[in-house]
């Protein structure tokens, strides 16, 4: 069975940023993954661990399975949004398919790391993250 592949957009300044799950070509993209390493810096130091369970592909090696997770669009677009606006600035990302669980404890901990609203509204519902917590009280 084929998966769709995951995509994420923004918008910014009256543009919208789309972003696709791995994607290397994206604006930015640099400057997106050294952000994204020092928010996984900072939340491993609080216990986070990628969870190679959430990857779709088929991949043996467990390295490879958590460079595929944390590549996932919307991690890409929640931290394409925190280069693009000032802090405090609340981000709405959307999402064509459903947040896997490891991406929903990861922006449970972006929110609390850089004290931002995030809301991500993904094929299932609303999730507003705010304070390390999310709206839907992890029950979706």
């Amino acid at each position: 069975m084929k998966k769709n592949p995951g995509y994420s957009w923004i918008e910014i300044s009256k543009r919208v940023h789309v972003f696709r799950a791995g994607d290397d070509s994206a604006p930015q993209c640099e400057a997106i993954h050294k952000s994204l390493e020092v928010l996984y810096s900072l939340m491993a130091k609080e216990g986070y661990v990628p969870d190679p369970r959430e990857v779709s592909q088929n991949v043996e090696e467990e390295e490879e399975k958590r460079r595929l997770i944390c590549g996932h669009s919307e991690r890409l677009a929640i931290a394409f949004g925190l280069l693009n606006t000032e802090a405090g600035t609340p981000l709405q990302v959307m999402k064509n398919l459903r947040v896997c669980g490891d991406c929903h404890e990861v922006t449970k901990m972006i929110s609390k790391i850089v004290g931002r609203e995030i809301l991500v509204r993904d094929a299932n519902r609303f999730h507003l993250f705010k304070d390390g917590t999310c709206s839907c009280k992890d029950r979706w």
